[in-house]
């Protein structure tokens, strides 16, 4: 399965440029390339503006008002108002202004600890903590007591001015806070965009000794929000956007584990484009199962499967394929026993092997059209024809998604030609139907077949040219079509000549252990058997490998219309 990816454009000074390459790699998600474009006075103003915009939203989300004029100018009254609440607080809850008015403003203000403390010195007593009296006097009063600055105004008047204070700050944050961070990240998206496209157009000629290091990035869409919140703190201007089809980003394949094991098959062929099929999961099947066949035998996958485990732990080679090996291992095992080989031994023909078994064995012979064949031929086309059709439904269905059905019937029109004869013809023989059921019903499909094929292949065009361009097409689809089918014969083939191969060295093997020279005898058939077992094992993994492979690339990429021109996903890492 392809990964939906996000777009990420970065704009910077061009000094800012390592160290931004630096951080990217420490992440090891994004997929990033590179390129620079002169500074001009175009250019410095939008980077300018989407700085500013960019600036007040980080603010804005982080809850400081710092660049508000008018907040600021708030916080600061706050301050003093708190200041001089602190101030009045020790004197508590007394009229100052009516104090001042009997006494004409002749008043003194002291502090003294409260053991002290003698009551003659004060006029009021405004504040007893317990431990500490402030007190007013007409009088100076010496020490113990201390003389201390007035209070502005009363208490009561300091926690008014106070309130008052506050609630305007809070007033002022409100509305800070009900500004729409979202219309600001639109207009900071509206100007890197500008930007971007202002620079994708800037002529190299005018550059000046200043530079913007511009660079584009892809990462998968699921790492979106994390990646944004890690750009935040590295505090750089990108613009985040998704992935499209034009902007040609890098493929990560995302698939279970045992899909997975495949994808370096894959990428041999190259990976999908970003609007393409990713044909993994396909080659994972068809792969194993036609690996599995060529083999052939039950006794090679046992060795495989013991390889594939000893590599694992290690580095290097065939090392870092270990659990493809014991996939394979384990496919050709289980094919190999219904195909009757094990170690070049036919089963099938074995005395001590039960009837119950040999009877699950696809060997012997089958009567086709009044003719006998191998069974394992027979199973051989069959799992290509089933191959081919399911390359052209996924055809179908990916034309149909990318063009449209208007644009697709051409495709429609082979798919239902080739799909439906091969299902009519296989129901007629599982079913017992007539020869006359099974004609009429190819024909009512090639006549609606015809339609998409010769008439409106190409819609809009002259039905003329329609029709040279379906007569061509069918002349490509007859002429190739019957040699894709029969490329499959090299599944039962390779199996065939492997099984024939191990067997002969086994008749020699068992040549020399009959020969009667003491000590030879046994010691040839070892060697012999060993050397020839070693040497066929090698020679049928390779054949295993390079003919399904081939069908696989050649005969249903070719038939499913698979390109493979993508751009695998490399993300930078340290």
């Amino acid at each position: 399965m392809i990964t939906k990816m996000t777009r990420y454009d970065f704009i910077m000074l061009a000094e800012q440029g390592e160290a931004f390459i630096q951080d990217i790699s420490a992440l090891g998600l994004v997929d990033i390339t590179r390129s620079s474009k002169p500074v001009d006075e175009t250019s410095i103003a939008l980077l300018a503006e989407a700085d500013r915009l960019k600036e007040r939203i980080t603010l804005l989300k982080n809850k400081r008002y710092e660049g508000d004029s008018t907040y600021a100018a708030l916080a600061e009254k706050v301050k003093e108002a708190k200041k001089d609440y602190e101030q009045c607080e020790p004197w508590g809850a007394f009229d100052k202004e009516k104090l001042e008015l009997i006494f004409g403003g002749r008043l003194r203000y002291y502090l003294c600890d409260k053991k002290k403390f003698q009551e003659e010195w004060a006029l009021a007593v405004c504040q007893d903590d317990g431990k500490n009296v402030w007190f007013v006097s007409e009088e100076e009063v010496a020490a113990p007591a201390k003389s201390v600055v007035a209070p502005k105004f009363g208490l009561q008047q300091a926690q008014a001015a106070l309130d008052t204070a506050q609630k305007a700050l809070q007033d002022r944050e409100e509305a800070l806070n009900a500004e729409d961070i979202a219309a600001l990240e639109a207009c900071y998206q509206e100007k890197m965009r500008a930007l971007d496209t202002y620079l994708a157009g800037a002529a190299a000629e005018n550059a000046v000794e200043d530079k913007l290091c511009i660079y584009t990035g892809f990462a998968p869409l699921a790492q979106q929000q994390a990646l944004c919140e890690s750009f935040e703190k590295m505090d750089v201007l990108y613009l985040a956007t998704e992935a499209k089809l034009e902007d040609n980003p890098p493929i990560h394949l995302k698939n279970n584990s045992f899909v997975k094991q495949f994808e370096p098959l894959t990428e041999m062929y190259g990976v999908p484009v970003y609007n393409e099929f990713d044909p993994t999961v396909f080659l994972s099947i068809f792969f194993l199962l036609f690996f599995a066949m060529c083999m052939g035998d039950a006794g090679y996958g046992i060795i495989l499967i013991i390889a594939g485990l000893l590599m694992k732990g290690k580095e290097g080679g065939l090392a870092k394929m270990h659990g493809l090996i014991t996939t394979l291992g384990i496919g050709t095992t289980l094919v190999g026993f219904f195909m009757g080989g094990f170690f070049g031994i036919n089963l099938a023909e074995q005395s001590w092997v039960p009837d119950a078994l040999k009877s699950v064995m696809l060997t012997g012979e089958v009567t086709v059209i009044g003719r006998p064949f191998a069974l394992q031929m027979i199973i051989a086309l069959g799992i290509g024809v089933f191959h081919l059709c399911l390359a052209f439904i996924v055809k179908t269905v990916y034309a149909i998604k990318k063009n449209g059905l208007k644009n697709s019937l051409s495709t429609l029109g082979w798919t239902l030609l080739i799909v439906g004869s091969v299902l009519v013809f296989a129901a007629g023989m599982l079913f017992n139907l007539s020869e006359e059921a099974i004609k009429w019903t190819i024909i009512a499909i090639a006549g609606i077949s015809a339609l998409g094929i010769y008439v409106f292949n190409t819609w809009g065009r002259n039905p003329l040219v329609n029709i040279g361009s379906g007569l061509w097409d069918t002349y490509s689809m007859a002429s190739g079509l019957m040699g894709d089918v029969l490329s499959y014969i090299r599944l039962y083939a390779l199996g065939l000549s492997g099984g024939m191969l191990g067997s002969t060295f086994n008749q020699l093997a068992g040549t020399v252990k009959d020969c009667g020279i003491p000590g030879l005898d046994w010691a040839g058939f070892i060697l012999i058997a060993l050397l020839g077992h070693v040497l066929n094992i090698a020679m049928s993994c390779l054949g295993a490998f390079v003919h399904p492979l081939r069908l696989n690339f050649v005969e249903f990429f070719k038939n499913s219309d698979y390109e493979g021109r993508g751009n695998k996903y490399k993300p930078l890492k340290k």
